[in-house]
């Protein structure tokens, strides 16, 4: 995304929090390219049947977060980010339902990111994972946030920075922990 449609968008972003609702409504098509990418990322790793489309999960995502009141986005990076978060809660939560609905055989599966999963396994349940991040939470919330960044966001180490308010460097040290801890992790889930 060019800087300067950056600027727009923190801009547009500040003044939707201040209730600006043309603000709001002259962000859509800003964001949404980027918002399709980020739900075009977590599907490409889902199964060829997988129920839910991009486009869905774009406009559930912006549902929710246009729904917040008031929304507390710092920056473009900070919106993106809890977009990826949201992202994540609709996957697993359809996940769950699916699950739900086949009395707990076939849910969905997720391939991960060669740099968290295992090396012999880069497939493994979405549900697992979000289950994982969930124990990281309670572990350390910073690093559990920063792989919702990374992995579902897709943000930079950068952006990541920014949105967490920590240096590239404490990221990328960060990052390299959460994926050491999530292997181990995921791994355990994947000899029961």
């Amino acid at each position: 995304m060019p800087a300067g449609s950056s600027t727009e968008i923190n801009r547009l972003l500040a003044d939707w929090k201040g209730g600006d609702q043309e603000a709001r409504d002259a962000l859509i098509p800003l964001i949404y390219d980027e918002l399709r990418r980020i739900a075009r990322r977590h599907l490409r790793h889902e199964r060829p049947d997988h129920t839910l489309q991009s486009a869905a999960l774009v406009n559930e995502a912006y549902l929710r977060l246009a729904g917040q009141k008031p929304p507390q986005w710092q920056n473009r990076a900070h919106f993106f980010g809890v977009a990826a978060q949201m992202m994540r809660h609709i996957l697993v939560d359809h996940a769950r339902n699916r699950r739900a609905a086949k009395r707990g055989a076939g849910a969905p599966r997720l391939s991960l990111d060669h740099e968290i999963a295992s090396p012999q396994k880069s497939d493994v349940d979405i549900v697992a994972l979000d289950d994982a991040l969930n124990k990281l939470v309670d572990l350390d919330p910073q690093q559990s946030r920063l792989v919702e960044l990374r992995f579902f966001g897709g943000l930079s180490l950068e952006e990541t920075a920014i949105v967490l308010g920590i240096s590239p460097r404490s990221v990328e040290r960060a990052w390299t922990a959460a994926r050491a801890w999530l292997r181990l992790e995921m791994d355990k889930v994947g000899r029961k």
